[in-house]
């Protein structure tokens, strides 16, 4: 009997033994999966360079925070956030313009956050809000043919002369669903109004040298092969040309053209940003915020100069040399308009574009 009471006692403190153990396994795996969970970030990402990734790799190799990337077009990234809802694991969308931010925070899908003291200092106020803040910025300037525009013309150019009759059947501009165009018509709004702009844009379809199609480069080719005097387009697309990545027909037809910067006796060059916005619900915010901050390293800051051939957008950090010695440094930007305004008048924008039968 005393044998068989000391099996039943050893067996039930064995239980006892194994049921805190499992608890234990159980809160140590609890523990574990928070920690990894903890250490990951989900970066939704519209922007289509593949040294972006580059770029994720070295803010995981500085911190252990794994960069889980999920690449696609910014419309059907936004449609999947959107779908998804409370259960999407988005924490940063990162894309191109100023206007998709805003348009994006618009819809409710961004939350505050984005104010730490480290991108309160590297950002301007006119390139960031407490929801997305501006990691690069670019230019939407004219492109010019040396041989058939004159110094003359050219002196004083803004965007709102690009609707004076002299430029008619001289002028290529992309469509008015462009998301680049959209932000620049946004901007005059807010700084003319909407019954100018809408005169101005009608202007502008007089002057068209033909239907809008193709991307920026499109526009810099049309007036390299002659269809064309002036063309818009943003800045870092001459510098991609010029470097031969996109085949030698691109960089000879970039080498035939010259920048120009409009509008430097008022408010300066229309600036727009590559932009991270802090998506609403992100389940690693905190790591979301670091790597905001990290793009906003000198670092970081040299990869997309080095590599998107943009603007920096915190000071101490030089363009790239092909964007220093064809395009220059040497111009005003204007840091009067708040780029949140790109967003906030993109309706107004389309709307006079379409009226004025801008394609």
């Amino acid at each position: 009997m005393r044998i068989i009471l000391i099996l039943i006692l050893t067996n039930a403190e064995e239980r006892r033994d194994m049921r805190k153990t499992s608890i234990f396994a159980l809160i140590t795996s609890i523990f574990v999966s928070t920690i990894v969970y903890a250490n990951e970030i989900n970066v939704f990402n519209a922007r289509h360079y593949k040294a972006d990734a580059e770029l994720y790799s070295k803010f995981t190799n500085k911190t252990g925070i794994k960069v889980n990337l999920i690449n696609g077009k910014a419309g059907a990234l936004e449609k999947r956030i959107i779908k998804e809802g409370a259960d999407s694991s988005a924490d940063l969308y990162i894309t191109a313009d100023a206007g998709r931010c805003g348009a994006f925070k618009a819809k409710g899908m961004t939350q505050g956050g984005l104010t730490s003291a480290a991108i309160k200092a590297a950002v301007p106020s006119n390139f960031r809000t407490s929801h997305w803040v501006g990691v690069a910025k670019r230019a939407r300037i004219v492109y010019y043919a040396p041989e058939r525009v004159t110094g003359a013309e050219l002196s004083g150019l803004t965007y709102e002369s690009l609707a004076d009759p002299k430029w008619k059947g001289r002028l290529v501009i992309r469509k008015s669903s462009n998301i680049y165009n959209k932000s620049l018509v946004a901007s005059l709004v807010k700084n003319n109004g909407k019954a100018a702009t809408a005169e101005w844009a009608k202007g502008v379809v007089a002057n068209m040298a033909r239907t809008p199609k193709g991307n920026d480069r499109a526009q810099i080719m049309a007036v390299a092969a002659g269809e064309a005097d002036i063309a818009v387009g943003n800045t870092y697309y001459l510098a991609l040309m010029l470097s031969g990545n996109k085949g030698a027909e691109q960089q000879a037809a970039a080498k035939k053209v010259k920048a120009f910067f409009p509008n430097q006796n008022d408010r300066g060059t229309h600036m727009n940003i590559s932009c991270a916005a802090l998506v609403k619900g992100a389940p690693n915010k905190a790591n979301a915020i670091k790597l905001v901050e990290f793009l906003l390293t000198p670092e970081a800051q040299e990869h997309f100069t080095n590599n998107t051939f943009e603007f920096p957008m915190i000071d101490g950090v030089s363009p790239n040399p092909l964007v220093v010695n064809n395009l220059g440094l040497d111009f005003k930007q204007d840091l009067k308009t708040k780029v949140s305004s790109y967003g906030a008048k993109q309706a107004d924008a389309l709307e006079v574009m379409t009226a004025a039968g801008w394609k």
